[in-house]
């Protein structure tokens, strides 16, 4: 039998939120995608992989306004279809997005990020050392409000699903467009939900570290 890998890391010490660098505007309005741009898609798979080393390099707005599109975009107006497929169209999680100058929600109907919590909380996003070195953290979280009418146990196994198709199209992007990433599941739910002011009926359920690879 093959030995399980063990991937090396240290834990980083839980900080508090930094105070975040530069003003954070009420709304983010993001670009358009470009529907016709990046690589192939057998070639983004053949690319896909995990990183834990990031160069500290700021993500451009436009690249934030299309890797969000790609993970759970708007991508079929007239019935409001997401680029991440959600049983029965519950579209129940939310992607919260993480940078130096604060914390927002992504709003795909306006195109557009709303800030929550003018903070640097990239470092609470996580415990592995690497985390809050990167330019971005997204966080998945669950709007339990959504999928109230749904029995508890397919709740979660409908928002798992989600969230990894979320996931995927984050990583096939970023693999199409020469970006690092890597999912995370070690997280302090408590804390988090306290950093992003999530409500009681939200749960943070994992987060996504992505920036541009070190040298």
């Amino acid at each position: 039998m093959t030995p399980v890998q063990r991937i090396e890391y240290e834990p980083a010490p839980q900080l508090p939120p930094a105070r975040a660098s530069g003003e954070a505007p009420v709304f983010i309005d993001l670009p358009r995608p470009r529907h016709d741009a990046g690589a192939p898609l057998l070639s983004a798979l053949a690319r896909r992989r995990s990183t834990r080393d990031y160069a500290d390099t700021p993500i451009a707005l436009d690249t934030l306004g299309e890797l969000l599109w790609a993970a759970n975009g708007i991508n079929r107006a007239e019935t409001d279809g997401h680029t991440a497929p959600s049983a029965q169209a519950f579209n129940e999680i939310d992607i919260y997005v993480a940078l130096p100058l604060g914390v927002y929600r992504y709003e795909p109907e306006f195109d557009r990020l709303a800030l929550k919590h003018a903070v640097d909380a990239r470092n609470m996003t996580g415990y592995q050392d690497f985390v809050g070195k990167a330019p971005l953290d997204l966080v998945y979280v669950l709007r339990g409000s959504q999928v109230l009418s749904t029995p508890r146990q397919q709740r979660e196994l409908f928002a798992g699903i989600a969230a990894g198709a979320i996931c995927q199209n984050v990583s096939l992007y970023c693999a199409s467009e020469g970006l690092a990433t890597v999912v995370r599941g070690w997280i302090n739910h408590r804390l988090l939900a306290d950093v992003l002011r999530l409500n009681e009926d939200e749960l943070p359920i994992l987060a996504q570290t992505v920036g541009k690879p070190a040298a």
